[in-house]
């Protein structure tokens, strides 16, 4: 996400294309802020549980393992019944009185709402090669589509950057957010081949993580130079405003032996990101 959610700007421009050294970079500058919508706290747990299956089934038809160990879309593929599925999908998902549901049912509601929609964003263009290509966002300079209103909840019209920073990142405060939603990138974390649930959101966050910051898309190291994803940057706020909150988080979720190494060297050396679309 070389900014992922608004690379909206002609300075943002010029920065997509020069490879910036460090791990700090000017980039998380201009990194979207989460600024809680209030309107999206009610909740009632007393609720019931919302039926993600019919993303799931999707999910588990199109998503597929490439030979690299990513998760990909088959976004060819997606067609026909399928494609009538995905917007019924997210039709029926808009039309839910999300607010009278519980936390956990939410939290997966809105990360599946999101998800969806991206893939529906891609299809609606496609071919192509990356989703930044899709500059639907309204702004003179925008990139992408997540400034543009994509979908109505609740008599709200919502973007996916209303979803991700107004939405998921200020009111449940859970940098597990990041391995979450994705935007059909190579770079990003993987779209998951099973839908997000209440019930298992916790499990299925940790995962997330733990498959992204195992891989060489979260974390390289060659010699001593640690290179992470420029998530980590873009939304150090998430993560502890310090590059050593991003080292303990990386910890945390690190196997035995990656943590060994992030131990011994001990600091971050750079920041890498494939914008690439993740078709399958």
């Amino acid at each position: 996400m070389s900014l992922r959610s608004r690379p909206g700007s002609l300075v943002l421009a010029g920065l997509a294309v020069l490879a910036l050294a460090g791990f700090g970079s000017g980039e998380r500058m201009f990194a979207p802020r989460a600024q809680p919508w209030d309107r999206w706290t009610a909740h009632d747990e007393a609720g019931g549980t919302i039926d993600f299956s019919a993303w799931d089934r999707l999910l588990a038809r199109h998503v597929v393992v490439s030979k690299g160990r990513h998760n990909r879309v088959r976004y060819r593929a997606l067609a026909g019944a399928d494609r009538k599925g995905l917007d019924a999908f997210i039709d029926r998902s808009a039309a839910l009185a999300v607010s009278r549901y519980p936390r956990r049912e939410q939290f997966a509601y809105w990360i599946n709402l999101y998800n969806a929609l991206t893939v529906k964003v891609v299809l609606d263009h496609f071919p192509v090669r990356s989703i930044r290509d899709i500059s639907i966002s309204p702004g003179l300079f925008a990139k992408g589509p997540w400034g543009a209103k994509l979908v109505t909840v609740e008599g709200e019209r919502l973007s996916l950057d209303d979803i991700e920073h107004r939405i998921l990142r200020p009111i449940w405060r859970d940098n597990r957010i990041h391995y979450a939603v994705n935007c059909a990138s190579v770079g990003c974390p993987d779209l998951q081949r099973s839908a997000f649930t209440g019930a298992r959101i916790d499990d299925q966050l940790d995962r997330a993580a733990r498959d992204y910051v195992n891989s060489p898309r979260g974390v390289s190291i060659t010699g001593r130079a640690i290179t992470v994803s420029r998530i980590y940057d873009w939304y150090i706020a998430d993560f502890g405003n310090t590059e050593q909150g991003v080292i303990d988080h990386l910890l945390r979720h690190a196997r035995p032996e990656l943590a060994r190494r992030i131990r011994e060297i001990g600091r971050l050396d750079g920041t890498a990101y494939d914008w690439s679309l993740n078709d399958g």
